[in-house]
């Protein structure tokens, strides 16, 4: 079963572009060359798109291969598919990465047991709900991440597909 979703490299110094591209063409299996934008959030780095189909599991293939890259701020997700629910990464230098499991309509669907622990530390006094409810739908990651999606919009992208 195949699926497709977008990686979006929000910034990245220019000396980890070509080890991005490196990255992501191990996981898709095909040769990748981005078009590498200036990313004016962050000046200095830059910024790519890159849709993708590929198996069920490649997003989280594509975030395992970029994870823990000091300096890169990227965003992977994956379309639900009859056999899979859909996917989004986010990762930022400070927060480390970041997963949910996403619906048709591409709200973040939280299991139940996250949802109870929650609870039980909000009422043990460990935490405020709130902020617990925050770090399960990725609002740390969100609001480092909005500068550099805004900064991002009307920049090229390039379909590839995973040779299955």
């Amino acid at each position: 079963m195949t699926t497709r979703g977008v990686l979006y490299v929000h910034s990245a110094p220019r000396a980890l572009c070509p080890h991005v591209e490196w990255a992501v063409a191990g996981v898709l299996g095909v040769r990748v060359q981005l078009d590498w934008v200036r990313q004016p959030a962050s000046p200095g780095t830059w910024r790519a798109e890159l849709s993708w189909r590929g198996e069920v599991g490649t997003a989280s293939k594509l975030a395992s291969a970029l994870r823990g890259w000091h300096l890169l701020r990227f965003e992977v997700t994956a379309e639900p598919c009859a056999t899979a629910e859909g996917e989004r990464y986010s990762a930022t230098p400070d927060l480390g990465i970041f997963h949910a499991v996403t619906g048709i309509h591409g709200d973040i669907l939280i299991p139940e047991d996250r949802l109870r622990a929650a609870m039980v530390r909000a009422a043990q006094g460990e935490t405020v709900l709130e902020a617990e409810l925050a770090k399960l739908l990725g609002k740390p990651w969100d609001d480092e991440l909005e500068p550099f999606r805004y900064a991002g919009e009307g920049a090229p992208v390039r379909w590839l597909h995973q040779v299955v």
